[in-house]
């Protein structure tokens, strides 16, 4: 792919599923599309039995059926086989970072597969597009390719137009990042004191307060030795992981360090 440099393999990927809630909807569909450093490219698309119904209007996005996976393997059954296709491989896709990663983690804790995101870098097309040219997946194929995305929802097709998508960025921006790890950088950026993905929990005179909702502003030390339902709540709803392996680690008494104060200038 020209104009982007790789240390090492991306897996371009993307999920059709039963729904968009992270934590309750099943994988109906993934495919990953993986370039490697000398610049060779390999596609690998599941099928995938839910083990529950397809909703009829989630069909008619994806236009797959409940018949189409009924003879397909159930996500625990083929865990390993995609794991080992995303060994080693730095991640990118559109809107994996809110979506599809999340939904994959959550697949693979169902299945009892042990699925790690340390170390790798992660790229995610639609936030590069929305910091450039706030639109749709559909309507970035049109803006950076010139063409139209008639397969939209097809995940192999999806993903291969993400790939055409970030190929297009990389032109059209010559001040975007040509590395993987400098492009993770661009795409995470967010306020420094957040401690998780989403900011739910930040630092604050060097402790940890909630970033939200009813709690805002308490410490999450007081919300853990009170036993607090509100963390119970967030570990049994629609969060992110990282959100959840902070409130975890916090119940066993472990917390991130904080960051280093910041230095004020001296007087002159």
């Amino acid at each position: 792919m020209p104009g982007l440099i790789l240390q090492r393999p991306l897996a371009v990927f993307d999920i059709e599923s039963t729904g968009t809630d992270v934590q309750l909807d099943r994988i109906v569909e993934l495919a990953i599309v993986k370039l490697t450093p000398d610049g060779s490219r390999q596609s690998k698309t599941w099928l995938i039995n839910p083990g529950v119904p397809i909703p009829a209007e989630t069909s008619a996005i994806h236009g797959i059926k409940d018949a189409d996976v009924a003879d397909k393997p159930l996500f625990k059954e083929i865990a390993g086989l995609i794991l080992a296709e995303l060994d080693g491989c730095d991640l990118a896709g559109y809107n994996l970072l809110r979506f599809d990663i999340p939904m994959l983690e959550n697949e693979f804790r169902r299945a009892n597969v042990v699925f790690r995101m340390e170390g790798r870098k992660v790229v995610d097309a639609q936030r590069i597009f929305h910091m450039k040219e706030p639109r749709d997946l559909s309507a970035a194929v049109v803006y950076y390719c010139g063409k139209r995305h008639d397969n939209a929802h097809g995940a192999e097709a999806d993903a291969e137009a993400t790939l055409d998508v970030l190929e297009g960025q990389l032109i059209k921006y010559p001040d975007l990042p040509k590395d993987i790890e400098s492009l993770d950088l661009f795409c995470a950026a967010r306020p420094a004191d957040w401690l998780d993905r989403t900011g739910r929990f930040k630092w604050a005179n060097g402790q940890i307060v909630v970033n939200f909702g009813s709690k805002k502003g308490q410490l999450l030390k007081d919300l853990v030795d009170t036993r607090n339902s509100f963390l119970k709540w967030i570990l049994e709803n629609n969060f992110p992981s990282d959100t959840k392996d902070l409130i975890r680690k916090a119940f066993e008494g472990i917390y991130p360090p904080p960051p280093p104060p910041e230095k004020t200038p001296p007087d002159v």
